[in-house]
């Protein structure tokens, strides 16, 4: 496998790093995940312009053609950064659905408003006691003359707060497996509560009271969104890889300058034999969870939907233990600073801790792997 970036991709990570480095500093992030929206529209569009809407969109829908590597290389600098703009919630997600499940027709329409940023998507999947269980969808669909009717209530909804369009996962009455369905998000019955998670990011709780859709509202096939729903979730977890790569390397390089810089008896602190071996023990988890993020970054253009399965299982379980270590001895090393929410140091940890346990935790995924083996066993 050939592990060097095109030129395209080094361009690509170049623009971003740039941006992240003049407009996303830890005290415009400040400002950002203290106004009103919780993420800035501005910078939002400064995204679209480097081109990332439209990267995970096809060319033959009027996007990019982006791979999993490409999306890799965005979410690693944006972990980097702490960005709370809804990338992974409102573009990654949703381009994901549209690509797998969409015919198209819809795939044009759809993708049209998703590659320039004008329009965010919102997956509205993740319902009460589901836990991590991918396709046991509560959310009713009953069939109501040419269109649908909608009743059900999803939680923790990425990047529900901002959507224009939901896409909503239901089961309609006499079926057996989910169906995806486009709602506007301001339609009548739909109601939003919206608030900011621990790590600043943002989510919502949707009810859906008999929302009335067109047939037209049914994305793909009725009663066939399972593998598609599994597709996008996989294709979100390979993007979480490695925006927690992102944040721990970056964390780990914040610590080793605190441990170069804090002094302790007139000798900077760094300099105690223990914690460098702490800050190696940490690089090491970054380095393995960056090769596991590459594993699920490449697996993701994988036709093979178990090969798919088990690499990013992997890369799940293996990097939310990197998160874990990589955090929790950051805060450690750093001392009692380490907690407080002024320090950039407790945001990583937070951001870390919270990618550790969205889509699947490490013992859920680890479970899935051991499953897939199993399965070709």
């Amino acid at each position: 496998m050939d592990f060097n970036l095109s030129d395209e991709q080094n361009a690509l990570k170049d623009s971003l790093a740039k941006f992240i480095d003049r407009d996303y500093t830890f005290d415009h992030r400040w400002k950002i995940i203290k106004s009103a929206a919780g993420w800035s529209r501005s910078h939002w569009n400064q995204l679209a312009e480097i081109g990332l809407m439209a990267l995970p969109v096809a060319e033959a829908d009027g996007g990019l053609g982006g791979n999993g590597v490409d999306t890799m290389l965005v979410m690693e600098e944006l972990g980097r950064g702490l960005v709370v703009e809804p990338y992974l919630g409102c573009v990654v997600l949703p381009a994901a659905l549209i690509k797998a499940s969409g015919s198209e027709a819809q795939r044009a329409a759809l993708s049209e408003g998703l590659a320039s940023g004008e329009t965010l998507y919102a997956f509205a999947h993740s319902e009460p006691g589901q836990r991590y269980e991918r396709n046991a969808v509560a959310t009713t669909a009953a069939a109501n003359g040419a269109g649908y009717v909608l009743s059900g209530k999803k939680v923790s909804v990425l990047g529900g707060d901002a959507a224009d369009q939901l896409l909503v996962s239901a089961t309609v009455t006499g079926d057996a497996a989910p169906s995806l369905f486009v709602v506007p998000a301001t339609a009548t019955g739909v109601r939003r509560l919206a608030y900011p998670m621990q790590d600043a990011q943002r989510g919502a709780d949707i009810e859906l009271s008999n929302v009335e859709v067109g047939a037209d509202a049914l994305l793909g096939e009725r009663g066939k969104a399972a593998a598609a729903i599994e597709y996008a979730l996989d294709v979100a977890c390979a993007a979480l890889c490695a925006e927690a790569v992102g944040a721990m390397a970056e964390l780990h390089k914040i610590t080793v300058e605190y441990l170069k810089t804090r002094k302790q008896f007139g000798r900077p602190i760094g300099m105690n034999q223990a914690l460098q071996h702490r800050a190696v023990d940490m690089l090491m988890h970054v380095e393995m969870s960056r090769s596991m993020a590459m594993e699920a970054a490449v697996a993701c253009d994988n036709p093979d939907p178990s090969a798919r399965a088990k690499a990013v299982s992997a890369a799940k379980t293996l990097v939310s233990q990197g998160c874990r270590y990589v955090g929790q001895n950051a805060v450690q090393l750093h001392g009692g600073i380490g907690v407080t929410h002024e320090l950039n140091t407790s945001h990583y940890f937070k951001r870390l801790t919270m990618i550790s346990v969205t889509f699947g935790d490490a013992d859920w995924h680890l479970g899935r792997y051991g499953d897939t083996l199993l399965a070709a066993a």
